[in-house]
């Protein structure tokens, strides 16, 4: 019945500080040891989950910036979706990103236009940090994700004009409040989430999945056995009301509900 394990990361997996304990590495390394696929689902940078998944003690697939980014557990890329350059290019213009922090998700790098350092304690267990670059004047050219930083009011904003300028012709997510994510239109982690599957000949009906974020809509609203945070995002939870919530992050309720599924000892 439950043969393979996608989880999200912030909020979810991890705890209040954004490490993975290490009750939650346990779990994971067991449920490995049995045999049972783990897939880690992220809207973080493929380089930083690739540490995080070293923490873990895990091999584990990777699905990065929200779906636009695939990896097998040997790092082979998957899948890969870019934005279009010219649609980057003018999503880096004062018209959109005026007052928020703005950053840039590249293959191997990680861009953004002016420093912030709280986001540096959320990488910890990778290491991997943001390079300062001038954004305006970027090409455009191998952009998975575009992630702007700022206040939930500042945010809707923004997001109003992307949609009154390009429509449907972005995926635009939040992972949190105060964070507005733009991938490729067909980008989400419910597409790269089936990649996989069909990678490992395995069933949706036979995924468990756990999430928090507007961000986790597409693989919750997909997977046999969809699980949602007590912390996840109101928003979420009424879109999707018959998903079940379970304990919070902060309580490795995640880990909690590994056991409880299939059978591990507490």
């Amino acid at each position: 019945m439950y043969k393979v394990i996608a989880s999200d990361l912030d909020g979810t997996l991890l705890d209040g500080d954004h490490t993975a304990s290490a009750f939650t590495a346990r779990t994971m390394q067991a449920l490995q040891a049995r045999g049972v696929p783990l897939i880690i689902a992220t809207g973080r940078h493929y380089c930083d989950v690739r540490g995080i998944r070293a923490a873990l003690g895990i091999r584990a697939h990777l699905i990065t910036s929200n779906g636009a980014r695939v990896h097998d557990p040997d790092d082979r890329q998957m899948y890969a979706k870019n934005i279009a350059p010219a649609i980057v290019r003018e999503m880096m213009q004062p018209e959109f990103s005026d007052g928020a922090t703005v950053n840039l998700y590249l293959d191997e790098e990680w861009l953004i236009g002016a420093p912030c350092e709280w986001l540096k304690d959320m990488h910890k267990d990778s290491g991997f940090t943001y390079r300062i670059d001038d954004l305006p004047k970027h090409s455009g050219e191998g952009v998975a994700k575009v992630l702007y930083i700022a206040e939930p009011e500042h945010l809707a904003k923004i997001e109003a004009k992307l949609y009154a300028r390009f429509g449907h012709g972005l995926y635009i997510t939040y992972s949190l409040p105060d964070c507005l994510e733009i991938m490729a239109p067909t980008v989400s982690k419910g597409h790269a989430l089936q990649v996989v599957l069909d990678s490992l000949q395995l069933q949706m009906a036979n995924c468990v999945a756990f999430g928090d974020g507007l961000n986790d809509l597409e693989m919750l609203g997909t997977a046999g056995h969809p699980f949602m945070m007590g912390n996840a995002n109101p928003k979420l939870v009424a879109l999707l009301p018959d998903v079940p919530q379970i304990g919070r992050n902060t309580d490795a309720a995640v880990a909690l509900k590994l056991r409880e599924l299939f059978k591990l000892e507490q």
